[in-house]
C-alpha cells in the first residue's frame, strides 16, 4: 500500500513540477524547441515503441529484466537491470536490429531487478535534475527541454543535441543535485553552424 501511495505522489509531483515541459509535449510545442527535425522525432518514437513491443514479447526475458529504451536522433540508450549477462545480450541484440537505430548505448547492469520504490525515487530525482537544468541562465540560447533526462538507480543519463558548452553546463548543474550517484553524458555534440 505504501508503494502505491508513493507512486501516486511521484506522479502528482511530476505533473506539477514539469508542467511547462509537459504542456509543450502534449500540445506539440516541443517541436519548436527540439533541434531534431520532425522526421527524426517520429523515428525516435517509433524505435522506442518497436523495442518495447518486441522485448515484452520475448518469453526468455519476462520477469528476468527491467529495461528502459530511450531513443534520441537514432541513438538508443538502454538502461535497467537483467538477471544474467545472457538476458542483457538478448535485449541489446534485439534493440540493435531495429530499423533506424544508429548506435546503442548499453547501460544495463547485470543484477537484481529494481524495486518500485527505487524507481519512484529515480522519478523524483529526475524532477530535481530537470528543475536544476531549468535554472541554467548563464548560457545564451540554452533550453533545458533539449536535454533528455533518464535516471536509473540514482545514475543520471543526459541525452540530446547540444553544443559542447551546453553539455558541460548541464553536467555541472546536475552535479549540484543531492542524491545523484553518477552522471553519464550521452550527448550528441553539434557546432553552431549546424544549428537548425
Amino acid at each position: 500500500m505504501k508503494q502505491v501511495l508513493l507512486l501516486i505522489c511521484v506522479l502528482m509531483l511530476t505533473a506539477c513540477s514539469s508542467v511547462g515541459q509537459s504542456l509543450a509535449e502534449l500540445t506539440g510545442l516541443s517541436f519548436l524547441h527540439d533541434r531534431r527535425d520532425s522526421a527524426a522525432i517520429t523515428l525516435d518514437e517509433r524505435i522506442e515503441d518497436t523495442a518495447i513491443l518486441e522485448l515484452y514479447g520475448l518469453d526468455q526475458i519476462k520477469d528476468k529484466s527491467h529495461f528502459n529504451i530511450t531513443s534520441y536522433n537514432g541513438k538508443v540508450l538502454v538502461t535497467g537491470e537483467a538477471k544474467t549477462e545472457d538476458i542483457r545480450e538478448i535485449i541489446i541484440a534485439n534493440v540493435r536490429i531495429i530499423s533506424g537505430v544508429k548506435l546503442v548505448h548499453n547501460e544495463m547492469i547485470v543484477g537484481p531487478i529494481s524495486s518500485l520504490q527505487s524507481r519512484s525515487e529515480d522519478s523524483l530525482l529526475t524532477i530535481k535534475v530537470k528543475d536544476a537544468l531549468a535554472e541554467i541562465k548563464d548560457k545564451p540560447g540554452f533550453d533545458a527541454t533539449r536535454v533528455k533526462v533518464i535516471t536509473e538507480n540514482n545514475v543520471v543519463f543526459l541525452m540530446g543535441l547540444v553544443h559542447e558548452e551546453e553539455g558541460l553546463a548541464a553536467a555541472k548543474a546536475v552535479q549540484q543535485v543531492a542524491g545523484v550517484r553518477k552522471i553519464v553524458t550521452v550527448f550528441e555534440y553539434i557546432d553552431f553552424s549546424n544549428e537548425n
